[in-house]
């Protein structure tokens, strides 16, 4: 079981509600220690004075903050006398729709849980009320003294915490891109062929559904490098296109989306077809088995595409599933 990170009040309006943080998202970054070339020697960082190069004890070490003239020292005592305190409370203030706060502003995210079955029914009482308001509550609060802005939302069934950068800490694009071109013309033709290879490249986009080719690929450097081995290199990136054969690279790219697109979909109705020919399987009646198909073979496919199955094979209710049901009706 997860420890969490943070324990107070979550407050709204009179309602208040005990709760605990517990941190959401996990790294699977893979860390290297520092070794000296040709030895099994670790490489440590040493705090040392520049002029003198000795290595200075911690208790001697003060901060500074560089005016440009001199330095302003900072005892770390005088941090901790104005840090403010540990928050206890999550008071939320306001509430505002999901879509007016732009996806620039999101930092980390964190899950919520009620401290205690005794406080499972506001809990509740506040997870759908967010979810069929499609609101998100905005609070303030500290913790390690550090002031955070968040956002609690409702995310399937419970609430999670958002952490969100400061209005101050987002920086103008047009500052930091200097070399933003002017709004070049694109004809109808070019625009009507981007919209087509977006058609035909859309998915439903689960995150799930992708995955981390770098990280894989360095454990298996490591591993190989483990046996004496030798691994593929990645192939080149890609050459940036020109302006003038930009058509003919959106007419390839969609004849090959809509190739794949075509081959995926006879690779299922092979399936099926196949599905036709077997007999029943053990627990299962005969119209079960007929048309079965596997759902590892359809979850490679978009919303859309599972759609249009669902209209061939005249599934009932299809408008209103979502792709997870798409999958299970036509698998079964």
């Amino acid at each position: 079981m997860a420890r969490p990170v943070w324990s107070g009040s979550l407050t709204f309006g009179l309602v208040t509600l005990p709760v605990r943080m517990y941190t959401a998202t996990d790294s699977h970054t893979i860390h290297f220690h520092q070794l000296q070339r040709g030895t099994s020697d670790r490489i440590r960082h040493q705090r040392v004075n520049e002029r003198t190069g000795e290595e200075v004890p911690a208790e001697d070490i003060v901060k500074g903050f560089d005016t440009g003239e001199d330095y302003v020292l900072v005892e770390p005592e005088e941090l901790d006398d104005i840090a403010p305190g540990r928050s206890k409370a999550l008071e939320i203030t306001g509430f505002v729709d999901l879509a007016e706060v732009e996806p620039i502003f999101f930092d980390r995210t964190y899950y919520l849980g009620p401290r205690g079955k005794e406080y499972a029914k506001a809990y509740a009482l506040l997870h759908q009320a967010l979810d069929r308001s499609g609101k998100a509550g905005i609070a303030t609060f500290v913790m390690r003294t550090r002031e955070y802005l968040v956002a609690v939302k409702s995310e399937d069934d419970l609430l999670a915490l958002h952490t969100l950068h400061w209005a101050d800490e987002v920086r103008d694009p047009h500052r930091e891109v200097d070399d933003l071109p002017a709004r070049p013309k694109v004809t109808e033709r070019e625009l009507k062929a981007a919209d087509q290879l977006i058609e035909a490249l859309t998915t439903d986009g689960h995150p799930e559904d992708y995955h981390d080719t770098y990280q894989a690929r360095v454990r298996n450097l490591v591993e190989a490098k483990r046996k004496g081995e030798t691994v593929e290199k990645a192939e080149q990136a890609p050459e940036s296109t020109n302006v003038i054969d930009l058509m003919d690279a959106l007419n390839a790219s969609l004849e090959t989306a809509e190739g794949t697109r075509k081959g995926r979909r006879k690779g299922l109705e092979q399936s099926r077809r196949q599905g036709q020919g077997k007999g029943p399987r053990k627990g299962r009646g005969k119209s079960q088995a007929k048309g079965r198909i596997e759902r590892s073979e359809l979850g490679r496919y978009s919303k859309a595409e599972l759609y249009e199955l669902a209209a061939e094979a005249d599934v009932r209710g299809r408008s209103s599933m979502n792709r997870g049901d798409l999958i299970k009706a036509l698998s079964a």
